[in-house]
């Protein structure tokens, strides 16, 4: 039976991201289903004063097939009860919200209650985070009055299924790990890749891909590139893809500090999705160095493209990717990342770790995870 389903999040015209790529997956694989899917998005997601990058708006054209509606303004209240009263009135039989920001806590939570007054759709939250990475005032209140305004959860990870506990009891909430981003293309070849991106094709490459913030630890990765196991490898580049999202300049002192121009491309502009492809088709090795996370959507792509990965020891990362088996598991310290980096490049691994993530993914469908939501949603 077809239902109506909207999902409340990023979404074009912003810019793809974790976020808004998802989202528009996500709305695809329940048309699959044969669902009728509409996403409300943002006009305006975040003040200028709380936007680290560049624009947040893409000149992409938009995803085929969607019907996307652009109506909230997370700073204008007016533009809540908008979108509230107008997901309202479609009585859709599920509403989703994608939550990864207490500051969306009050916008969300608004438009949450007004359509909860329709007495028949069902909202779930889709959580990335429930204690940010980066804490400000506010937070907890925040989330209280988002998540008090939902029937039930969808958690990210083990660690934010953890935290939607302490805050909501009481409530249903299921663990689905981020599926596959299968949006952004078949692998190419090494050379081709190379050619596209003008690399030198006999070099190897470790790839940081994502949106460079503090405690993804870039400069972790850095110091372990300056590691003296690491210095003694022939024909070895660190590539780094994506645009800041903190002042680069500790980033290019600690850079010139450990003499590293050498072995490092920096392509620090904000990366297209029809880019992506090409990076981790270049790539060797996938390293998420974090300082603290709950999950990220970079390993998704990484099994996607079938790359080994080198991930910290820290919230949910480890979750997805069995030490030894398609990669390495390590503590965040530069000295533990440049060992699991050399040990891979030593080794015999990289073919053993492709076949094993040819196995290993065929548990992160959209299928799947769709039909987890529906098993959750006939609970509430």
């Amino acid at each position: 039976m077809a239902r109506r389903i909207v999902l409340v999040g990023p979404a074009h015209p912003l810019r793809g991201g974790g976020l808004a790529t998802f989202n528009e997956r996500l709305a695809k694989a329940f048309q699959e289903e044969g669902d009728e899917v509409e996403i409300v998005t943002f006009s305006l997601q975040y003040p200028s004063f709380l936007f680290p990058g560049k624009s947040q708006y893409t000149d992409e054209p938009a995803p085929a097939g969607l019907n996307i509606k652009v109506l909230i303004n997370s700073i204008n209240p007016l533009s809540w009860l908008k979108a509230g009263n107008y997901i309202r009135k479609q009585k859709p039989d599920l509403v989703l919200f994608r939550y990864w920001l207490p500051f969306m806590g009050p916008c969300f939570g608004t438009i949450a209650r007004i359509i909860s007054r329709n007495k028949r759709s069902r909202i779930l939250a889709i959580t990335d985070n429930v204690v940010p990475h980066e804490q400000r005032p506010g937070d907890v209140p925040f989330t209280r009055y988002f998540l008090s305004a939902c029937h039930g959860f969808i958690a990210m990870s083990r660690s934010v299924q953890q935290d939607l506990e302490r805050f909501e009891p009481d409530k249903p909430n299921v663990y689905l790990p981020h599926p596959l981003y299968d949006n952004f293309g078949d692998p190419v070849t090494k050379a081709e890749a190379c050619a596209k991106l003008n690399l030198d094709p006999e070099y190897r490459y470790i790839l940081f891909f994502g949106f460079i913030r503090a405690y993804k630890g870039l400069d972790l990765l850095l110091k372990a590139m300056a590691e003296s196991r690491l210095q003694q490898l022939p024909k070895l580049k660190l590539l780094v893809a994506g645009e800041f999202y903190d002042d680069p300049a500790p980033y290019h002192h600690l850079i010139n500090e450990l003499n590293l121009q050498a072995q490092l491309v920096l392509r620090t502009d904000f990366i297209p999705n029809a880019d992506v492809r090409y990076y981790f088709s270049a790539a060797d090795l996938v390293v998420q160095p974090y300082k603290h996370a709950t999950q990220s959507g970079v390993t998704q792509v990484a099994y996607h493209f079938n790359k080994p990965m080198v991930v910290t020891k820290v919230g949910g990362l480890a979750e997805l990717v069995p030490d030894g088996e398609v990669g390495y598991v390590v503590e965040p310290e530069p000295e533990a990342i440049a060992a699991a980096i050399g040990n891979f490049f030593a080794s015999a691994n990289a073919a053993a770790f492709a076949q094993n993530i040819q196995t290993y993914k065929n548990r992160f469908s959209w299928k799947t995870f769709v039909q987890e939501i529906y098993q959750l949603a006939a609970k509430l």
